[in-house]
Order: structure tokens, then C-alpha cells, then sequence
């Protein structure tokens, strides 16, 4: 379980949120919401503990994510709206690497496979330089094809997809809540993934005569 307690995350001399508290079990998707600039990002970047927060604590499994990090960090897989690419490295070493940053052990007759699965047959040995952003897009989202983290946090996923790589997305981020994983993500898209019986939360959101 992911416990948010009274967080609240300070940028310059703006407060992003505060006073922001949920949770999340497994088999639940948390959509998050807001306008650009509301904190979305740096939310997520404290979920995973890229960020400390000004107040309040983030709680895996009841313990603070910042006096377990080796262990938070093996259950938890973070995809930021940038690839994390090396441009002269071709698609299947990227993917290699990144697994390794995963902790994953895994070699080149699973990767090839998971590249083909994600659309990118017959791109795998070229250089991430000549790929499209779809494509390179693809290869960050490769990852999760192999991740055995429970915990995904993913910002904004669906970028530069095309209407299938969209879709082939929702149904393993589906597949993986259906087996008891937990996923926050954040996307401007309107997915069926985010409608129905999700969690939703808004930041930067005001009540009628806020200030």
C-alpha cells in the first residue's frame, strides 16, 4: 500500500499543494490531474523520492519510503515524461541499460522479443537518433513490458503514441493492475483506461468563491 500524509511541496516561494493526503492498494489506479505547472511532475518525483517534501511523509507498505530506499526503490518503477535515451546507443542497448537500472538481469533474446511486442520490429539495432519520438517513446515504455516493480509511476505515457501503441499501453497497464499492481499516472489524453471505477485526484483545483 502507497499512504500520502499531509504533503505539501514547495517550489522557489510557491507552494504547489499541501496539506495532500490518499492512498493506494493494490490493484488500484490513481489518475492525476491538473493543469500544467499545478505539480503533477513533482508529485510524482516525491512518490518515488526523487524530491523530499516540505511536510509530510510518503508510506510504502507503512514504512517511509526515506528509511527503506534500496528496498522502496526495487518496488517501484518511475517513467518521467522524458525517455531517458542515449542517442547513439540503438534501441536494444538503451533497453538493456535500462533494465540494469531497473535491476533487471535480462538478456538480448528477451529484449529483442519485448522491442517487437511495443511495435519497433526491424528498429531494434538502430540508433535511437534516427527513431521518431513514437518510436523512441516506445522504447522507454519497453520497460514495463518486464518490470516486476508493484508500483508504477508513469507521467504522461501516452505521449507521441499512435492510436494502437495507445491502446496496446492501456492493456498492459490494465494487466498490470488486474494481477494486484499499483499505478499512478498523469496524461492529457482521454484514455478509457482513466474513466470508470479509477481514482481520480486534481491538483491545483479550487471550490467555488476560493480565492
Amino acid at each position: 500500500m502507497l499512504e500520502v500524509n499531509n504533503l505539501e511541496c514547495i517550489r522557489g516561494d510557491r507552494s504547489l499543494f499541501s496539506e495532500l493526503g490518499f492512498s493506494l492498494d493494490a490493484g488500484e489506479l490513481l489518475h492525476l490531474q491538473g493543469h500544467n505547472g499545478s505539480g503533477k511532475t513533482t508529485l510524482l518525483r516525491t512518490l518515488c523520492g526523487l524530491i523530499a517534501p516540505s511536510e509530510g511523509s510518503v508510506n510504502w507498505n507503512g514504512k517511509n519510503i526515506r528509511r527503506q530506499r534500496e528496498e522502496f526503490a526495487s518496488e517501484m518503477l518511475y517513467l518521467g515524461h522524458l525517455n531517458g535515451l542515449k542517442d547513439d546507443l540503438t534501441a536494444v542497448e538503451n533497453l538493456r541499460i535500462l533494465c540494469q537500472l531497473d535491476g533487471l538481469d535480462v538478456g538480448d533474446e528477451v529484449l529483442w522479443p519485448v522491442l517487437e511486442e511495443m511495435g519497433l520490429y526491424g528498429h531494434e539495432d538502430l540508433s535511437v537518433r534516427v527513431l521518431s519520438q513514437g518510436q523512441k517513446r516506445r522504447v522507454s515504455l519497453s520497460r514495463l513490458l518486464l518490470s516486476k516493480s508493484p508500483l508504477w509511476l508513469l507521467d504522461e505515457p501516452f505521449t507521441a503514441l499512435d492510436k494502437a501503441a495507445v491502446e496496446f499501453l492501456q492493456t498492459v497497464i490494465a494487466g498490470h493492475i488486474k494481477q494486484g499492481g499499483l499505478v499512478i499516472l498523469t496524461t492529457h489524453q482521454d484514455v478509457a483506461l482513466t474513466s470508470g471505477e479509477v481514482k481520480q485526484l486534481r491538483l491545483g483545483w479550487k471550490k467555488d468563491g476560493d480565492v
